[in-house]
């Protein structure tokens, strides 16, 4: 009765607006429209959506009403707590919070899978707008004066439980990072410093996108193309339909830049490509494209709004929402990953360039722009690799089979089809997960398996996404539901759909990262499944599901040649295993510098270029060419969100690489690896962001984590000193 009150209080307070305004913009009571909440066909009677009959104007107009619906509560829960002292902060707070919250959350996950599934469904302009007013309703919560210091306070009683108390510091740190702690002069000027920060951003943005569209050389000699595999040649191929004539275009685009690079015997023409790429908003090119100024600018004013925030650093700012805890421990984690690397980098250039010059290479060394092309041949051959060989022993209904059953295998659930789902496309699938102690779903996801060009023109060929579209919430009745996408080639007339090992290990990924938004059991969403988990260790169980296709009975179960039947030939399986150790020294070693480097640019306040001059040669055994400007186009770190958190994709490996290990040191024992298995999905799956992912991990593997498996899964020897704290 309670709740039923509150809500007409709050539907009361919505009918009596004409437009409300608030945190500096205005919404219109139009964009609600009139049929709504009855007709919305956002969701059926059944709980998952009504994808068929969904339409840019319903999810407009419900997300405007969602919007409205949800200020106007936190508004009514602010005037509460000023009338009265809060006594259960969940029951008065976060309970109605949370009720509020799961509607607009939901549409603005359907809104994402139809932008990503179905672009002609969901335009980027209408998404983007979805996007960024939901965002903006949400963050409301998390500006509250009155919220906050009902948290603060609440912080300090007791008779909460380990999920109640992560919930109330998610808030608390939120708050603080809002700046809500600070003065109201210091407010106005963190205020002022993110409006700058954020047109920073979007000029460098916007210069660098230019500047890589910009780049185009045109191919017509056949020779340089003979060795290109046809998806690349459609790709650069001036008129796709005839992309066997040419002509072609070499382009900075990320599906053709490294693939090209791997492919192309004209080292002039890689020197080419690859100078125009590193040297992408610096002061040898265009120089209405230079973004040098504005990556200053961005590292000023991070700097400001950290130390308004009352942080030494941005960087030290960035540790907040770390596993890490802090930037000296990212750096011992380099600095015993880097040891180890180093060497091996060394040799493996060393035998790089020892097999090139067998092979015809006239170079005095191998440079950055030869590294793809020759250790491509040198895969070849070593193992004689074949892509397409090894790509018609997995077709995809084979290896999803032989992932359902592994993941029944170890976390004891089972995963069904289920028919007659409305969704938005012929192709895509439905699926309920089941667990023993129900008869009913615990969770569902969509799968978007194949490419659509003209749908699909946001997931690229070797990417893919998992959209969360509903988080798991016992307060307000809702189960996970969730959609993977890719862009896997579709079946023809007489074979199934094959994918490439690139993929498989995508498909495994990408599943593991939604298992965890499954498969949690937390109440609230605001800590279910990926939600308010460290950025560092966010990967870190898609992670551990890839490392399984290094395991032999995992290949067996999902690989079937699309004629024979037949397994993966052993011979095939190490080479796969050998190709990853290839050159792992180098690879790694890229990954470490990119890390520190970020860390650097976010921790001092010295000239970029000074920064890349100092740790170059730390890390990378290639001398730095004169013109090589590639922070001046690191999009990642200066306008995306990974600034000060690059490190993290390193951190989730060593993370995931330690657990991995956990099932691989009672290999053979059926019986212990499924307790093993066990002991993950009640941590790991389990736990989302309800616990410190430092105690997680403790609660899995019994102690702190360790690179050692890492760098024993890449072929590099174990670092002396390897614990990570």
């Amino acid at each position: 009765m309670a709740l039923a009150l509150y809500g007409q209080r709050i539907l009361k307070r919505i009918s009596s607006l004409t437009l409300a305004k608030r945190h500096g913009y205005i919404v219109l009571v139009p964009e609600i429209g009139e049929d709504l909440p009855e007709k919305n066909p956002l969701l059926q009677k059944n709980g998952l959506p009504e994808f068929n009959n969904l339409t840019i104007e319903n999810c407009m107009a419900a997300i405007g009403k969602q919007t409205l619906e949800f200020e106007a509560g936190v508004r009514e829960i602010e005037d509460q707590i000023l009338q009265n002292p809060v006594k259960d902060i969940f029951k008065n707070v976060l309970n109605p919070l949370e009720n509020l919250g799961a509607p607009l959350d939901t549409t603005w996950g359907l809104s994402k899978t139809l932008y990503l599934g179905n672009s002609t469904l969901m335009p980027t302009k209408s998404y983007l707008s979805i996007h960024d007013r939901a965002r903006r309703a949400r963050a409301s919560k998390f500006n509250s004066s009155q919220i906050y210091g009902a948290i603060k306070d609440s912080l300090n009683k007791d008779n909460k439980n380990e999920e109640q108390t992560r919930i109330l510091k998610k808030f608390e740190l939120e708050g603080k990072l809002n700046g809500l702690d600070i003065n109201v002069a210091d407010k106005s000027k963190l205020e002022e410093c993110l409006n700058k920060l954020a047109a920073e951003k979007d000029r460098f943005k916007t210069k660098t996108e230019v500047s890589t569209k910009l780049f185009r050389h045109q191919i017509k000699d056949i020779k340089v193309v003979r060795d290109f595999p046809v998806y690349l040649l459609k790709s650069m191929a001036i008129d796709p339909k005839h992309c066997l004539d040419g002509p072609w275009i070499a382009s900075l685009q990320s599906h053709v830049y490294l693939p090209f690079m791997e492919h192309c015997p004209d080292r002039e023409l890689r020197w080419n490509v690859w100078q125009a790429m590193v040297n992408r908003g610096s002061t040898y090119g265009n120089k209405e494209y230079v973004t040098s100024t504005h990556l200053e600018e961005i590292r000023y004013l991070r700097r400001e709004q950290a130390n308004l925030l009352g942080y030494k650093t941005f960087a030290d700012m960035s540790m907040e929402t770390k596993m890490a805890g802090s930037v000296q421990n990212v750096k011992n984690l380099l600095l015993i990953l880097l040891q180890r690397a180093m060497p091996a980098q060394e040799r493996e250039l060393l035998d790089l360039h020892k097999f090139a010059t067998n092979s015809g290479f006239k170079g005095e060394r191998i440079e950055l722009w030869d590294v793809p092309y020759w250790r491509r041949k040198q895969q070849i051959s070593l193992f004689d690799y074949k892509e397409e060989a090894i790509q018609e022993y997995f077709p995809l209904p084979k290896v999803l089979e032989g992932l359902f059953s592994l993941c029944e295998r170890l976390f004891k659930v089972t995963i069904k089809q289920r028919y007659e789902v409305s969704t938005w496309d012929k192709d895509v699938k439905f699926y309920d997960v089941f667990e023993p102690h129900s008869s009913a779903p615990v969770a569902g996801f969509y799968l978007d398996p194949y490419t659509r060009t003209d749908e699909k023109s946001r997931i690229l060929q070797n990417s893919g996404s998992m959209v969360g579209i509903q988080n798991r919430s016992l307060i307000a009745d809702i189960k996970p539901l969730a959609a993977l996408i890719f862009n896997f080639q579709p079946p023809s007339s007489d074979k199934p759909s094959l994918l490439t090992f690139k993929d498989v290990n995508l498909l495994f990924h990408k599943f593991g990262y939604a298992l965890q938004h499954l498969l949690t059991r937390t109440s609230y969403s605001e800590v279910s499944g990926l939600s308010n988990i460290e950025w560092d260790v966010v990967e870190v169980c898609g992670y551990v599901l890839s490392q399984w296709l290094y395991n032999k009975d995992v290949i067996h179960s999902i690989s079937s040649h699309c004629d024979s039947e037949e397994k993966l030939p052993a011979d095939m399986f190490d080479m796969l295993v050998n190709i990853r150790k290839q050159t792992a020294g180098l690879d790694l070693c890229r990954e470490l510098y990119l890390s520190a480097l970020d860390l650097e640019l976010h921790s001092t306040k010295d000239f970029w270029l000074d920064i890349v001059r100092k740790l170059w040669p730390q890390y990378r055994c290639f001398p730095l060419d004169k013109m090589d400007s590639h922070p001046c186009s690191f999009t990642q770190i200066f306008v995306e969100e990974w600034a000060a958190a690059y490190y993290s994709h390193v951190w989730a490996r060593v993370i995931a690489a330690d657990v991995y290990s956990a099932f691989h040191e009672v290999q053979g024992d059926e019986q212990q690896i499924v307790d093993v298995g066990k002991r993950f999905r009640d941590t790991f799956l389990a736990l989302g962001g309800s616990c410190n992912p430092g105690e997680v991990f403790r609660k899995f593997r019994g102690r702190d984590p360790s690179p050692k498996a890492l760098l024993s899964s890449l072929g590099l020897k174990q670092a002396k000193r390897a614990e990570v704290k």
